[in-house]
């Protein structure tokens, strides 16, 4: 008997011997890798890459604040595209307390992804073209500025956690409420907070990963997803948002405009009242046989782009007809429900007349 207990303590002592070394080795981290920077060092080298933004919101449940990062030293500012852009004044607060205005350089709705322009040069950043990709069991920091708790120099609130599985969101639609459908790092640590969304998930070297997304329930567990974008989903949106795409027209811009250009009635499209500077674009009805009506447009339908124009309220999609010309093909990008979707009208030669 006493051999055996021996014998049975003996292994017990080994597995946690071995168990205790597994433990201690870094996950999914290769020897051959880079070393691990102490925590304090990694965060003290991302937190001046991080900002504070500041729009639209204020009520309850609709905070007026959200995360972002640097993506350029001229100020490009990578962030979420929400409601909290949907404001004439957007102020970007920098790590050193510093508070700039910023203009919406552009969107691309289909990854809920925005880039913002501030004033400034030699700001530190993260270079997108030197983001990574990971696999579950990386350990990660998230950093953002959850529940707004960082209102001026202070730093952005930092989230120590793993990866703890990559995989598409493509087979949860109808059960979380979002247009993206393509890859995500699902994260063992809550970051689905308000004002998180926008900021910076970043590896224990310091290196870029990835963009936290927005607050994202499930329908039928009624539990949040803490989820982040790779940055290999949003990079070329990003470079195409600063090369002209998916921007919203500013007023200095000079386009001629045709002799004849389109509106929204001809159409076929009835918006909703435009009882706010920045009313959102939708459908409010669809004139039977008419263009809109003959292509699949509903009502309810948010028009998001025209052609490759973000177009954020009525008054801009209505100004944004006027550089149309009347006999031209029209492509508008709809949400409808969580989908977005593409159409093409054309208006027929005896239409409008």
């Amino acid at each position: 008997m006493r051999a055996l207990l021996a014998s049975l303590t003996r292994r017990i002592l080994r597995g946690l011997v071995l168990f205790a070394a597994a433990a201690s080795a870094a996950p999914c981290e290769a020897a051959s890798g880079p070393a691990a920077l102490p925590v304090p060092e990694t965060i003290g080298q991302a937190q001046p890459k991080l900002v504070k933004v500041y729009g639209a919101g204020g009520l309850r449940g609709l905070e007026s604040y959200q995360s972002g990062f640097l993506v350029s030293a001229e100020g490009h500012v990578l962030t979420a595209w929400s409601y909290v852009l949907d404001s004439d004044v957007i102020t970007v607060t920098l790590n050193d307390g510093r508070k700039l205005e910023a203009k919406l350089l552009g969107a691309d709705p289909r990854l809920e992804v925005a880039v913002l322009k501030i004033e400034a040069t030699g700001l530190p950043h993260f270079e997108l073209g030197q983001a990574v990709e990971a696999d579950a069991g990386t350990r990660v920091l998230a950093l953002s500025n959850l529940f707004g708790v960082a209102m001026g120099s202070e730093a952005a609130s930092v989230q120590r956690g793993t990866i703890s599985v990559k995989t598409r969101l493509e087979a949860r639609r109808g059960v979380y409420e979002i247009p993206y459908d393509g890859p995500v790092y699902v994260l063992d640590v809550v970051t689905n907070n308000p004002g998180a969304a926008g900021g910076a998930l970043v590896t224990r070297h310091g290196e870029l990963l990835a963009m936290l997304g927005k607050e994202l329930r499930n329908s039928l567990s009624n539990t949040w997803l803490n989820y982040a974008i790779p940055i290999a989903q949003l990079r070329d949106s990003v470079e195409q948002i600063r090369a002209g795409k998916f921007v919203v027209r500013q007023a200095k811009e000079v386009a001629k405009k045709p002799a004849r250009w389109l509106t929204p009635a001809m159409l076929g499209i009835v918006l909703v009242p435009d009882v706010v500077e920045r009313t959102p674009p939708y459908v409010d009805a669809v004139v039977p046989n008419s263009p809109a009506a003959k292509a699949g447009l509903q009502p309810d339908d948010l028009v998001v782009l025209l052609g490759e124009r973000l177009v954020p309220s009525c008054k801009a999609l209505a100004g944004e007809l006027q550089y149309i010309d009347f006999e031209d093909k029209v492509r508008l990008t709809v949400l409808r429900g969580q989908q977005m979707l593409e159409f093409v009208l054309q208006v027929s030669p005896n239409d409008g007349k």
